[in-house]
């Protein structure tokens, strides 16, 4: 399965500057709703001063990861703090949470990816976390930022899934090992040119892979890497 950067649901409020790997809110595609138990994985561009307001959510693992800028996190559980590059943040909204996210910058775009996966199960207490990770952890390496499996400091989420990120440097390959059986990967390019499965990927392309215990990842340009292992039922 392969996800070109183009063919993503796309929606520019002015304020909000969105692409959508997965149908979401007024777009709808029927053969991308989902990947495995990834519900959401959306790219957005929040303008200096801007962001959504107080809104609920339930039964989702919520990771928000920044590119570029900062945001401002507030939640009714008592959190609020600003996410940079560099920093995740994980929201496990079971029986239900309400929370705003805002550009607290007066001059400079927030660019961040925001990913929804469905949790082992409902109704579970709501928690909120966040984490620095150093960049030159994922230098040729695969830097495991949030997973269910709680391997090595990485943030918790309530389900049997890995979110990592990697930033291989050209002809230098990387192999992604499946920490589950049954799982597939979802990887995305978020900068750079990769080849994975005689495929080649460039800038926000995706791949999916399934039904493998890993995957042979070969850079032809210096990459940054997003990869979603998730259950595929």
């Amino acid at each position: 399965m392969i996800h070109r950067a183009d063919e993503r649901g796309h929606a520019n409020h002015g304020w909000l500057n969105a692409h959508h790997s997965f149908s979401f809110a007024n777009w709808y595609d029927p053969s991308k709703v989902h990947f495995g138990l990834l519900r959401v994985l959306n790219d957005d561009i929040v303008a200096p001063g801007e962001g959504f307001g107080m809104h609920p959510h339930n039964d989702m693992e919520i990771i928000t990861i920044i590119l570029k800028g900062a945001l401002q996190h507030k939640d009714n559980m008592g959190n609020g703090s600003v996410i940079k590059p560099g920093d995740v943040q994980v929201m496990s909204a079971g029986t239900g949470v309400m929370h705003s996210e805002f550009n607290p910058s007066s001059d400079e775009e927030v660019n961040l990816f925001q990913l929804w996966i469905f949790p082992k199960e409902k109704n579970i207490q709501p928690r909120y976390d966040q984490k620095t990770f150093k960049v030159e952890g994922r230098l040729n390496a695969i830097q495991t930022v949030a997973s269910g499996f709680q391997k090595n400091g990485e943030l918790y989420i309530h389900q049997d899934a890995v979110l990592s990120l990697s930033n291989p440097q050209k002809d230098k390959p990387i192999t992604y090992a499946m920490s589950k059986k049954g799982n597939g990967a979802y990887i995305m390019v978020i900068s750079g040119s990769v080849e994975i499965h005689g495929t080649v990927l460039n800038k926000r392309d995706a791949i999916g892979a399934w039904d493998t215990d890993e995957v042979q990842i070969k850079p032809l340009a210096d990459s940054e890497l997003l990869i979603v292992e998730v259950p595929m039922t």
